[in-house]
């Protein structure tokens, strides 16, 4: 027996901090519910831990965002609803008015409520918006831009690549008995399909289609002169409203909303008071009723697509949360265990180390 140093202490001393600091630890993680609290409790597993979370939170804004671009097209889809109400309302007008018992002065009661129901379809598309910005003005249309400032850039498809295109020849070469341009010449320069050809000229625009669907559309409205020659149009691709539907960069969808003028739905100049004016507007209805439906099923594609973003945000939320809770949740039943093991431990080291530290007195009995 010795007295200097107590080494079964030392032992039972060394066996309780152990314990002791694997019931701390247990305890930490009880209290926290999470497997790792601090980068040492596990480095690799703490870095991909704060990597998923990070994630998560992406994917749950990007749902909200796609949630966001459907409110988005059912507002501007309800509101051409209302568009396609009007228009067929005008057809009826149109109908009425070409049946040949009507005098001009019945036509011109009709072409009153026409003249009306115009300008509501004006108001309908100035108005419309979400969140301040409007959303049948063009807003969030593809942008183009013309060298020369009497011809404007009123539509291009899809299909067309974004850059430059260069024009050798634009002329006017018949005009309607109203003075609106009915023929135009074209010649194409660089960048245009080899069989790009103009296919229609209709209220001062003028429509050039290609292969793989190109079409472009130039307004010609404010034409000062009637030959235009080497200018050149810059199609920018950029104009859209892009949603962020995905918790990377990248993860975008691209919303485009053409104008829904009475310009570009080609009823603009309509009325209805004499006979032969409301023949020409019940041509154009049709013409106009085609175009709205043509953007509102533009949208329906933009809603189902994100409708089933939404889904796939969802789901892969679900399955990374349930990666994320594997790595950094602690097993409340497990750990449990573990802290009752350690409590238990950590008392019979008390216990033993106070019997460890009583034996250097028992030499006392052999110096008597």
């Amino acid at each position: 027996m010795r007295i200097n140093y107590n080494v079964s202490a030392m032992i039972s001393n060394n066996a309780l901090q152990k314990n002791d600091d694997a019931l701390s630890k247990s305890l930490e993680r009880l209290s926290s519910g999470l497997k790792i609290n601090h980068a040492k409790d596990n480095p690799a597993g703490l870095a991909m831990g704060k990597r998923m979370s990070a994630q998560l939170e992406g994917l749950s804004v990007a749902s909200q965002n796609a949630a966001n671009g459907v409110s988005i097209i059912e507002t501007a889809d309800g509101a051409m609803s209302e568009m396609h109400e009007i228009l067929q309302r005008i057809g009826e007008l149109g109908v009425k008015a070409n049946h040949g018992v009507l005098t001009d002065d019945d036509r011109e009661i009709i072409n009153k409520e026409v003249q009306a129901l115009k300008e509501e379809l004006n108001r309908i598309k100035e108005n419309t918006n979400f969140n301040g910005q409007g959303l049948l003005n063009g807003e969030f249309d593809l942008k183009g831009y013309s060298s020369e400032e009497d011809v404007k850039v009123n539509y291009y498809s899809d299909e067309v690549p974004a850059t430059t295109y260069e024009i050798a020849s634009l002329s006017i070469t018949a005009r309607d008995e109203k003075g609106d341009i009915s023929k135009v010449s074209f010649v194409p320069g660089g960048g245009f399909p080899a069989d790009a050809k103009v296919t229609e000229v209709k209220d001062n625009c003028v429509t050039i289609k290609g292969a793989n669907g190109f079409e472009l559309r130039l307004d010609m409205e404010n034409a000062t002169t009637d030959s235009y020659t080497d200018f050149s149009v810059d199609l920018t691709g950029i104009g859209d409203m892009r949603l962020q539907i995905g918790a990377n960069e990248g993860q975008i969808m691209e919303i485009r909303i053409p104008e829904v003028s009475l310009k570009n739905m080609g009823i603009e100049n309509i009325e209805m008071a004499t006979e032969e004016g409301a023949r020409d507007a019940l041509d154009r209805i049709d013409d106009a009723i085609a175009y709205v439906s043509a953007i509102r099923s533009r949208l329906g594609a933009y809603q189902n697509r994100l409708e089933s973003s939404i889904n796939s945000l969802d789901i892969t939320s679900e399955n990374m949360t349930g990666s994320y809770t594997r790595i950094m949740d602690v097993d409340m039943a497990t750990e449990m265990t573990e802290y009752t093991n350690r409590q238990v431990l950590t008392q019979a080291g008390t216990s033993m180390l106070a019997q460890a530290n009583e034996r250097p007195s028992q030499v006392l009995q052999l110096l008597q």
